[in-house]
């Protein structure tokens, strides 16, 4: 039974789709051609605005612009303000030259000489006082002083070096002083400047006091008189 039902049911499907296609068909062809007609419309718009475009350019703004271009230009110059001329200083009052300055004529004195007189001078007998004769005063005499001084040669005999000192390695120098009698022996003797070692003070001393002297003068007269003596200790 299903069977031979199913020849009905194909039969009338088929019968129904063949049915349908046709108002589907019409539908597809009634859409295609509204868009056919609604771009022929988009397209002839299109041209006619360009149309109206280019009739209204070639006719009024067209001419307008020709004749704006061909209206002619006006210039206008402007001149530079021109300065107004400097005023000229009057000029200066023109003066008459002075008159020459006004010098008087030098005056002349004419001195006449007195007239000789014959009147007599007085005469006087008195002898004139002599002028006082300038008093001059004796030169002041310096007297001449020489110091007494060493004679080598008279009993002076060579120091000789203290032994302790010269072991030690003392040096120094020494000044001395000796008062020289007229006869010029030393009468006395003094260490002024110490050598810093009394051993060779004291040896400078005792040796040469024993020396003779040269004794000191006055106006070539000896006297007695004080005599400086250095004396250098040096090791060899």
């Amino acid at each position: 039974m299903a069977i031979a039902d199913w020849p009905e049911k194909s039969a009338f499907a088929q019968s129904q789709t063949f049915a349908e296609r046709p108002a589907f068909s019409r539908g597809a062809a009634a859409a295609q051609e509204n868009k056919s007609t609604k771009q022929a419309t988009g397209f002839a718009l299109v041209i006619l605005l360009h149309v109206g475009l280019i009739y209204v350019l070639a006719s009024g703004l067209g001419a307008h612009a020709i004749k704006l271009i061909q209206k002619p230009l006006q210039t206008i110059l402007i001149d530079d303000p021109v300065a107004p001329p400097p005023e000229l200083a009057p000029p200066p009052p023109v003066l008459a030259p002075p008159p020459p300055a006004y010098i008087p004529p030098p005056e002349l004195v004419i001195r006449q000489s007195a007239a000789p007189t014959n009147a007599i001078a007085a005469v006087s007998h008195e002898k004139p006082v002599p002028a006082p004769v300038p008093v001059v005063a004796a030169p002041v005499h310096e007297p001449v002083r020489v110091q007494p001084v060493i004679e080598a040669a008279k009993r002076c005999q060579a120091l000789d070096y203290p032994p302790m000192a010269k072991r030690l390695g003392e040096e120094g120098a020494v000044v001395l002083q000796f008062l020289i009698g007229e006869d010029g022996k030393v009468i006395e003797s003094k260490v002024a400047s110490s050598s810093g070692h009394p051993r060779l003070d004291e040896a400078a001393r005792s040796g040469l006091g024993s020396c003779q002297f040269k004794p000191g003068t006055v106006d070539g007269k000896p006297e007695k008189s004080w005599a400086a003596v250095k004396y250098n200790w040096k090791l060899l």
